[in-house]
């Protein structure tokens, strides 16, 4: 099992900026992604922005140099920064672990709101 804790949403301004951090525990395999993604109510989860432990990331357009991802293997940690924060940007965002031996695992989110 793999179990995940997202840490540092909060309320911010638009224009302001925000750090996400995820904390993975548990049976972890590399290789493998972790990522951000985001929903809210009445809408499908979406991607936000994913990072392989090698190091290649994907991101959503709408994030494009807005976000940065980053992550720590040794510490089995994935972070967003986000800066040039938009109203729509508001949503709980989902940490997640994935590959193909450990399958797809979730945190259970933290709240971003962007006040405008």
């Amino acid at each position: 099992q793999v179990q995940l804790v997202e840490s540092g949403g909060g309320l911010v301004q638009a224009g302001g900026s925000l750090s996400l951090s995820c904390a993975a525990s548990g049976s972890i395999l590399r290789p493998n992604t972790m990522g951000w993604y985001r929903q809210t109510p009445g809408k499908q989860r979406e991607l936000v922005a994913t990072m392989t432990s090698g190091s290649s990331t994907n991101y959503a357009d709408s994030v494009k140099g807005r976000f940065t991802i980053s992550r720590d293997n040794a510490k089995n940690m994935v972070f967003l920064q986000m800066s040039s924060l938009k109203p729509e940007d508001t949503a709980v965002y989902y940490c997640s672990m994935a590959s193909v031996t450990m399958g797809l695992h979730w945190g259970r989110g933290t709240q971003v709101t962007v006040s405008s």
